[in-house]
């Protein structure tokens, strides 16, 4: 596996990613909310900087950043708990000194993971789906 910036060719490999990661962390957001949503998170994408995890022509997951904002962590189904996600947030923190992400409170998984990184709840608040979300934040030591 190798960590590398985005090329256009992994668009599509990272959109089926991102919509089936949120439909299964998230069965208390309505699938539709994932769908409506598809096209704006394809055009944040190409905006953003993007690391991928990739094995050959396979996208594994993926990071998107905007500025010092992690929008997104996203490992495929079938892939997780393989460090995947800690690569790549790994390399998140070699060219960020420090970022911001958000996580719903009642992705537990998530929140853990993210906790097992050194990143640490600094907020609450109900986001537009009306869940709780955690904004989370890690500073280099």
């Amino acid at each position: 596996m190798v960590i590398r910036k985005f090329q256009s060719a992994d668009l599509s490999q990272i959109m089926d990613i991102w919509l089936a990661s949120n439909i299964s962390a998230h069965p208390f957001v309505d699938q539709s909310y994932w769908i409506d949503h598809r096209s704006m998170v394809r055009d944040a994408l190409l905006k953003a900087e993007v690391l991928v995890a990739v094995d050959g022509p396979t996208v594994l997951g993926f990071a998107g950043l905007q500025d010092d904002y992690l929008a997104g962590l996203f490992v495929k189904d079938g892939f997780r708990d393989q460090g995947i996600g800690t690569q790549l947030l790994g390399a998140v923190k070699k060219s960020h000194p420090s970022f911001t992400l958000s996580v719903y409170g009642k992705n537990s998984l998530a929140v853990q993971f993210y906790q097992r990184q050194d990143l640490e709840i600094i907020h609450r608040q109900i986001d537009e789906t009306g869940n709780v979300e955690y904004i989370m934040r890690w500073d280099k030591g």
